[in-house]
């Protein structure tokens, strides 16, 4: 300590204009690990070029730019000087297709690093100035006094100073599975990353930082953030497709490479003489478009955009999320939360406000107080009830409620008022007591008073206790006080006495004492205070200096000390109810769950009648429910387990060993289990569960750290806010995939054919119109079908099976059902167009029907888009479209820069002006999308289903032979008339 000129009981000092902190920061070093350097938009711009489709485009466009240039240098005729236009008008695309998602990987970067920074701050206690206070752990130095508590994980590297029973968990640390005992004469060092699983202590931070334990870790393992699950599928599903794209190209290359060499054979032939035959520049330019025609139909296949979708939407929703008071650690929790099928809830804090209030009690077995007044001795002057008179037992019960307990006062940094930091139930107590009149900083400085040991809350045990040594002060040997709180049912049957206070006035009230049993006594006590409130026993007893002396130092800290010294023997002296209502919009949150199919569970430490109460009030439990408690619960066999856990609704009681126990059975049922938990020994069940939530206010860091999710307000009403955007990513990544796979199947089989069926073998739509195409169905799509805010409507359906596909029987009916439409339109207005809408100037104008295709494509994808918007059968495809503004400015926008392109992309685009008529024509068919869509979604996807998987058998062809006959004649017929129309002058 000297060494780093600390004092203990002051800690670091701020004032001298903080010269001392800034010192010691310069010297050692901040609490930070350095920071990764963000990448730039070059890197990702470097990533995006380095796609296989990406390169093979560049470098087939600088071929064709190359062989484009020699023509037109060789050309004598200046109109003619044109055939650099398509291999300039190819890189350009993929420049601008790289920029885009270059600039949207850009951001989900910075998204995810300002995340990253929110979930790794927390705050713990510490000494400066000679207060204890809450330090960020991002302000800690070397040379800080740090508080420890069961729970916290340790930040910085440190050595020992005081404490008593600490014990660390080190496994994340160094491997040790056995916790670590701390203390002089044991292990001194402390190490960041550790975990405190029992007593408190305080240390000396040496190390902090990249120089610390835990930060040389860190150090070594960073990388980069894995993938969802989801992602994961999707990166699957796009890789298979890709697959099929590839092959449909490799075929369309080869048929046209043959379609061409047979044509040219059958027709002038190969030869030098570029007058009558064809010369190799020309061979080389035409093999070349077959090329880029057939890559551009790779690049259309390529569903890049799905991974984009994913990162898009999960990016999106965790910034809401983080809004909605969830603090998305695990990205997959976001995906997951929106199948969750059942919940295990805690009850305080998370249904309640955790605002604990004492609002009735117990003195002695008889004696009954309603609030802070009657406690006092103030409210009542009847003498029916004037409280105890006897002020040696308020004393004792005060100094119970004071020096038994791990709350201070701290200063509030956003509201700047000083309130009390720690346990809920153990601030309302510190409140009862300076309500009643009795101040509890006084008790706590009281030189007479000097704690020998603690022995700190736990879970298992349900109770904590405290040693005092007490000096009266008149000459008197010491005594030694044990102070003990927590579930009356436990603390109980470590008493042997209780007080019997009478209703009169007497000064020997706290002598009026008696044998009884815990059992006889707690049941009408609890029957007084109610079946709402939570109840806490405070008992003590008192050692004289001598049966101390025959307690060891090193006896103290055993574990088998407490049933010593706290497990029997105890006075009690009384039993306060604590009242915590419930949060507001707790009901209508869990019956939303319900409504959304999600069965909600409480899970609580709280006695049986006060959680079925709780439960109640709030919608958990209802008629035909089963309620338990984990004494029970644990003791049934994993079968009976498996019958009774579809009907428990309440565990009560409950040990972090019950909760993972259910957690385990729920997954066998194949649940998927979503848990709230605030404690260290919650963290297995946290870890266990498929979602684990954590609370940001009350939750200890071994909780937050095993936690998906971290509910910044500890509310329940946070939790169906997170089922609402899990489901909404979902189904954005639902609506993507359904919009890009009916584009998909349409451009690459409308390219396929009308390539094939052209006599100069080029496609309908160009490979620049093909790019422009990608890049509205890849990044502007992801991106417009992404930002769909969350309604309530998505909790009126089921959660999704684990089991169930990722393209549902309703979404392969649309995704098929618009392929179908797309194509045929697209089909008939290149091959019939002119004569079906009489458009008799047509046949002589090329270019306008290939530019009316074109136009009419990227339009059919626009309603497509917004047909897109629901994955169900509900008609109405406009609700809410206004709510998401960058769904209609993506629409706007494309619909604006596709006119332009239209009527200005001239010899880039290979496109003419259009007039009035024409681009009605052009609306008017790809707005039939709407109407399609329409029809449809009335179709049953079951009768869809069963009658295509009818078709795919050879018994449906045996039964249907006529029907099999015209198919295949009109078939045949319609490629004839293909063949017939690739002579036509409008389609050259």
């Amino acid at each position: 300590m000297s060494v780093l000129r600390v004092d203990e009981a002051v800690g670091l000092t701020t004032t001298a204009h903080g010269g001392n902190l800034e010192t010691r920061e310069r010297v050692f070093g901040a609490n930070r690990l350095p920071t990764i350097p963000p990448k730039s938009i070059f890197y990702f711009m470097l990533k995006a070029l380095s796609d296989k489709i990406m390169i093979l485009l560049s470098v087939v466009a600088l071929v064709s730019l190359a062989i484009g240039i020699y023509e037109d240098v060789v050309t004598t005729d200046p109109a003619k000087k044109i055939h650099w236009i398509e291999g300039f008008s190819v890189l350009v695309a993929v420049i601008i297709i790289v920029l885009v998602s270059s600039v949207n990987d850009l951001n989900k970067e910075r998204q995810f690093r300002n995340l990253n920074a929110k979930k790794e701050d927390r705050k713990i206690k510490g000494i400066r100035d000679g207060n204890t206070q809450l330090i960020s752990i991002y302000d800690i130095l070397v040379g800080d006094v740090l508080l420890l508590e069961p729970g916290d994980v340790v930040a910085a590297d440190g050595v020992f100073i005081s404490g008593m029973g600490l014990k660390c968990d080190e496994s994340s640390a160094t491997g040790e599975s056995d916790t670590i005992k701390k203390g002089p004469s044991h292990d001194p060092f402390i190490l960041s990353g550790s975990k405190v699983t029992e007593g408190i202590g305080k240390y000396v931070v040496t190390a902090v930082g990249e120089h610390s334990y835990f930060g040389k870790i860190m150090m070594a393992m960073r990388t980069e953030n894995e993938d969802t699950p989801l992602q994961v599928k999707l990166d699957g599903l796009a890789e298979r497709i890709a697959k099929l794209g590839t092959a449909f190209a490799i075929l369309l290359f080869v048929l046209l490479f043959l379609k061409y060499i047979v044509t040219v054979l059958k027709t002038h032939g190969f030869g030098s003489d570029a007058a009558t035959q064809e010369s190799g520049s020309e061979v080389a330019s035409q093999l070349v478009k077959i090329l880029l025609t057939s890559i551009a139909i790779v690049a259309v296949a390529v569903p890049e955009g799905l991974p984009l979708a994913v990162t898009l939407s999960l990016a999106y929703a965790t910034v809401r999320m983080m809004k909605d008071n969830c603090l998305v650690r695990v990205l997959s929790a976001c995906e997951t939360m929106g199948n969750a099928t059942t919940i295990c809830s805690d009850k305080t804090g998370t249904l309640t406000q955790n605002r604990m209030t004492v609002v009735a009690g117990v003195v002695g077995k008889n004696v009954m107080f309603a609030g802070d007044d009657e406690m006092g001795g103030n409210a009542s002057k009847s003498g029916k009830l004037p409280g105890p008179s006897g002020p040696e037992l308020l004393d004792r019960i005060m100094e119970c409620a004071a020096l038994n307990s791990s709350a201070f006062e701290a200063k509030n940094e956003e509201t700047g008022e000083v309130e009390l930091i720690g346990s809920k139930t153990e601030v309302a107590l510190l409140q009862w007591a300076d309500k009643a009149g009795f101040d509890y900083k006084l008790l706590r400085n009281n030189p007479n008073n000097t704690i020998v040991q603690v022995y700190p809350f736990s879970s298992e045990r349900k109770s904590m206790a405290t040693l005092v040594k007490v000096n009266k002060g008149d000459g008197s040997s010491p005594v030694y006080r044990i102070y003990a709180k927590g579930a009356p049912e436990v603390v109980m049957k470590y008493c042997d006495k209780v007080v019997l206070v009478p209703f009169s006035a007497s000064p020997t009230a706290i002598k009026n004492q008696t044998n009884f049993s815990s059992d006889t006594t707690a049941s009408p006590i609890q029957k007084r205070l109610g079946t709402s409130l939570r109840t806490i026993c405070l008992a003590y007893r008192e050692f004289s200096g001598e049966e101390f002396d025959a307690l060891m130092n090193d006896i103290l800290s055993h574990p088998l000390a407490f049933d010593q010294i706290v497990g029997q023997g105890l006075i009690m002296a009384s039993v306060v109810g604590i009242e915590d209502p419930l949060r507001p919009g707790v009901i209508e949150a869990v019956k939303a769950c319900k409504d959304a199919g999600v069965f909600v569970r409480m899970v609580t430490g709280d006695n049986v009648m006060t959680a079925k109460s709780i439960a109640t009030q709030c919608g958990i439990y209802q008629r035909g429910g089963l309620v338990m408690e984990g004494e029970h619960f644990r003791k049934l066999s994993p079968e009976r387990m498996l019958q009774v856990i579809p009907r428990l609704q309440v565990l009560a009681r409950s040990s972090p060993l019950d909760k993972q126990i259910l957690v385990s059975m729920l997954k066998q049922l194949g649940e998927t289990v979503a848990v709230t938990g605030d404690g260290t020994n919650d963290g297995p069940a946290l870890k266990m569960a498929d979602i684990g939530f954590s609370m940001g206010i009350a939750g200890t860091e071994v909780a937050k750290e095993a936690s998906s999710i971290i509910l910044m307000d500890d509310s329940f009403s946070s939790v169906v806010k997170a089922i609402l955007w899990g489901r909404s990513v979902n189904d954005s990544v639902k609506k993507f995939l359904q919009f890009q796979l009916s584009v998909n199947i349409s451009a690459v089989l409308i390219t396929l054919i009308s390539a094939l069926v052209d006599s100069d073998e080029s496609s309908a739509l160009t490979v620049v119109q093909l790019l422009w195409v990608n890049l509205v169905m890849d990044s502007l799509a992801a991106l417009a079908l992404a930002t769909e805010l969350p309604t309530n409507e998505l909790l009126q359906r089921p959660p999704e099976s684990k089991k169930a596909p990722l393209i549902s029987f309703t979404m392969w009916k649309m995704i098929l059902g618009q392929a179908v439409l797309q194509i045929t339109i697209n089909l008939i207005l290149l091959f019939a167009g002119p004569y079906l809408f009489n458009f008799q100037a047509l046949i002589n104008a090329g270019g306008v029907m290939k530019t009316v295709v074109f136009n009419t494509f990227v339009i059919l994808q626009l309603f497509s888009l917004i047909n897109s918007r629901r994955i169900d059968n509900h008609v109405n495809v406009f609700v809410g479209i206004l709510r998401n503004p960058p769904f209609y400015i993506i629409f706007i926008g494309v619909a604006a820069v596709q006119a332009i392109l239209v009527e200005f992309g001239s010899a880039a685009f290979q496109t003419v002006h259009l007039n009035g008529v024409q681009w009605l024509v052009c609306i008017i068919a790809g707005s039939l999308t709407l109407p399609w869509g329409i029809i449809l979604r009335l179709v049953s996807s079951t009768i869809f289903f069963r009658f295509v998987c009818q078709a795919c058998t050879l018994k449906f062809w045996a039964k249907n032979f006529l029907s099999v006959c015209l198919f295949f004649f009109f078939f045949f017929f319609f490629l004839f008339f293909l063949y017939l129309s690739s002579s036509f002058p409008f389609y050259i």
